[in-house]
């Protein structure tokens, strides 16, 4: 029986990848193609709009390039998912021209925005209402800083002739040659002017922030139908867009978080984890933010979201800098090479902190060296402060949800390491569930797609694919675990530096 075929387009910050899944969400092609990013003063980070687009045509191409050596027939590419990166934004005109670059969601061009806003009173305000909290990490606030300082952005929102969009919106309108103006819930939560109550934005926080004249972008459930497009002729006939979500959505999804207490980790440079609180939004009190986890037209579902900071960025650390060891897949042998930590640990606040302290002004440090410590023990210290952090968010989450974690799915390049693995699973004392699959935002996207075009019939469907994972149960002494944990949290707590 012929193959079926879903295209999936994960726009990140560095790259995108375009990946086509078969019906069983087995991966049969890819293509990827690098992305410039513009890394300006005072923590300006921005991108072309029109090198987005590009860069997603680009790596399409080689992608089908790669499905037609593999004997693959275009006709039976049925439909497209798109996840992105999230908070990054686009402001255009009604002829299409973007009025600025692409602001990038490490831009910190706006901490003067945000601590205007904390002064005037608007935190409570804006958490109730987004779920999030004053950040420049979110869009709405380098949205005001553009408005602020560019002439030409303030005088096209003034005249009503401003489209705004992440990126995933920016792509389907450059896809659809202007025809599809919309955004899915995911994409939209991220950008403080989305109300988590009624699902849309938010009059008054657009009245606030004097946006209330700016085109925004109708919003539809990630798995909906958004447009037609044949990828500027790369496709013989156009296909639906059926699916949309930002990317750390689209892993949570892809990774299976279908039901409340289910929870996801990406453990890269940094970490974001998002755990499923179910059909209702539940406000954090202990440092996480609210969010939309995904959406289709059956059913939404809400998330709490904790970032870290600094998580491989410590490894890679260790390795560039300090020359503790040359690949990073050393690390793992060196731990287990020492019985314990030796009364080290690393607070990894190379930035500052996140979740769920946010002491941004943090510096990092190391505690507890001896004479007899060795490299191993602060190697096993690097890697232990990893698991540590993750403890730290989920048991805020918990405190703020009173639901049971079920188990924790992760990705990302350091669940390789089978000693960081294994010691969050003992120190959750959760299954830890490694789905091993290198492109878990692609695959939610197309679980998205798969689902509107009704190549996957429903959840249960989907929970029936990629069931080659591997499970990583609680093990070792709780208790020996539970004290270095609680040694971690009382050197935080101290301020020692």
């Amino acid at each position: 029986m012929p193959h079926t075929y879903i295209l999936a387009i994960d726009q990140g910050t560095s790259s995108t990848k375009t990946i086509l899944f078969d019906e069983n969400g087995e991966p049969f092609a890819k293509g990827t193609e690098p992305l410039k990013t513009h890394y300006l003063e005072n923590g300006f980070v921005e991108q072309n709009a029109e090198d987005i687009y590009e860069n997603v045509l680009l790596s399409l191409k080689k992608c089908l390039a790669d499905f037609m050596a593999k004997g693959g027939d275009l006709a039976a590419i049925k439909t497209c998912g798109i996840s992105n990166q999230r908070e990054t934004f686009v402001v255009w005109d009604e002829n299409g021209e973007p009025l600025h670059r692409a602001v990038v969601w490490q831009c910190k061009r706006s901490v003067a925005v945000c601590e205007a806003w904390k002064a005037a009173g608007y935190q409570d305000m804006i958490q109730s209402k987004t779920g999030l909290l004053i950040d420049p990490y979110f869009s709405g606030s380098k949205l005001v800083w553009l408005y602020e300082n560019n002439e030409s952005v303030r005088n096209t929102i003034q005249a009503g002739n401003a489209f705004f969009g992440t990126v995933d919106t920016w792509l389907l309108y450059k896809l659809t040659n202007g025809k599809s103006y919309f955004t899915d819930h995911t994409n939209a939560s991220r950008t403080l002017l989305f109300n988590l109550d009624i699902l849309d934005w938010d009059k008054e926080l657009l009245d606030t922030f004097e946006l209330s004249k700016l085109n925004l972008p109708k919003i539809k459930p990630s798995s909906s139908f958004f447009g037609t497009s044949n990828f500027n002729g790369l496709l013989p006939a156009p296909i639906n867009i059926s699916g949309m979500i930002g990317d750390s959505h689209a892993a949570a999804f892809g990774e299976g978080c279908f039901s409340s207490g289910s929870a996801k980790a990406t453990l890269g440079t940094g970490c974001s984890i998002l755990m499923n609180i179910g059909k209702t939004a539940a406000a954090s009190t202990n440092g996480m933010v609210t969010t939309i986890c995904w959406s289709t037209e059956q059913e939404v579902n809400y998330a709490l979201e904790g970032v870290i900071v600094t998580c491989g960025a410590t490894i890679e650390w260790l390795k560039n800098e300090m020359s503790l060891f040359a690949d990073s897949r050393e690390s793992e042998a060196m731990a287990t090479a020492v019985h314990d930590n030796g009364g080290v640990y690393l607070i990894p606040a190379f930035s500052g902190l996140g979740a769920p302290y946010w002491d941004m002004n943090r510096k990092a440090s190391i505690v507890g060296l001896t004479f007899g410590t060795t490299k191993n023990h602060l190697v096993r210290a690097a890697l232990e402060s990893i698991v540590y952090q993750i403890k730290d968010v989920i048991n805020a989450m918990l405190l703020d949800t009173n639901i049971d974690l079920q188990q924790l799915m992760v990705d990302g390049g350091i669940t390789s390491n089978s000693f960081v693995l294994q010691l969050l699973s003992d120190l959750l004392q959760t299954p830890v569930v490694r789905i091993g699959h290198a492109d878990i935002s692609a695959l939610g996207a197309a679980y998205m797609a798969g689902l509107k075009a009704g190549i996957f019939l429903d959840l249960e469907h989907l929970k029936k694919l990629n069931v080659d994972k591997k499970t990583i149960a609680p093990q070792s002494n709780q208790t020996n675990v539970i004290n270095n944990y609680e040694k971690w949290v009382s050197i935080i707590k101290s301020n020692c530096y």
